[in-house]
């Protein structure tokens, strides 16, 4: 499962650029071990009959690539627990002590086109490249018509706001903590039911006036305040950034109606005589 996990479409890597990361990392992984297990013990290793030090359940390669999929936000926690039969508590732990040496190592993970909420979502993706239907319904509303720019140019802009939305994720949540994070604690880097780009898109569409927030939640299957709390959060740096929405043309009044806006009509089947 590891091995398929490792799939380029998920991680934005090949499998050469993929161990000459974990490489590149080895060390730095090798030190961080070597400071918790001292940490763990309170002072310096004393010496003992056996070998007491269990092997861990995850080599550097396996920690690294789970915590790519991570930070990709291909996933939550739990989905991998499930495909590897590991407690979601084992992913936290490896994603917190391996996140570190991939930031100290100025990696940038991206963020994935696909993200899946269940196991079975990802598994299926795998073995039949059958994506979610929210990344349908995504692909849906990113459409020109909808957002007033073309799709690469949404892409760019996705891109250059991520770095700050992460930032505001975290001094959002320092806010919440009141204070800073505490040692050895898992850190977030998505919010678990709106991604980041999908919380960007929801503020373009929501800048054109070109539909209520009761018709994103109906759409996304949140509730009102989630749509009301990432466009709340994203408006401002769309205007930090300088992008500007166009008044949309039409306001729809219900999804069934803003997505049949998009959606091509079905042709009528032919009918062909037959001929003897």
């Amino acid at each position: 499962m590891l091995q398929r996990l490792a799939d380029p479409r998920l991680t934005s890597m090949t499998s050469t650029e993929l161990e000459r990361l974990a490489a590149a990392l080895a060390p730095a992984q090798a030190a961080r071990a070597q400071q918790r297990h001292s940490d763990q013990r309170g002072g310096r290793a004393r010496r003992a009959t056996g070998n007491l030090r269990s092997k861990p359940l995850f080599d550097d390669a396996a920690r690294l690539l789970l915590t790519l999929l991570y930070q990709r936000q291909v996933c939550s926690m739990t989905v991998p627990s499930d495909l590897l039969e590991v407690t979601a508590t084992c992913i936290g732990d490896t994603v917190t002590q391996t996140r570190e040496a991939l930031e100290d190592h100025g990696h940038a993970c991206g963020t994935a086109p696909v993200r899946f909420p269940t196991a079975q979502a990802l598994r299926a993706f795998l073995d039949t490249d059958t994506r979610p239907a929210r990344t349908q319904l995504l692909e849906q509303l990113s459409h020109p018509a909808l957002t007033g720019i073309s799709r690469p140019d949404l892409q760019q802009l996705t891109e250059r706001l991520a770095p700050r939305q992460r930032a505001q994720a975290e001094r959002l949540s320092y806010q919440r903590r009141g204070g800073p994070r505490q040692a050895d604690t898992r850190s977030g880097v998505f919010h678990q039911k709106i991604s980041n780009p999908e919380r960007l898109l929801l503020a373009v569409l929501y800048q054109r006036r070109l539909c209520t927030m009761d018709v994103l939640a109906e759409l996304l299957e949140v509730c009102r305040s989630s749509i009301g709390n990432a466009i709340r959060e994203t408006r401002p740096l769309l205007e930090q950034a300088g992008h500007t929405s166009t008044p949309a043309p039409t306001r729809y009044r219900t999804a069934t109606e803003l997505l049949a806006s998009v959606t091509p009509p079905t042709a009528p089947a032919n009918t062909v005589a037959s001929t003897r």
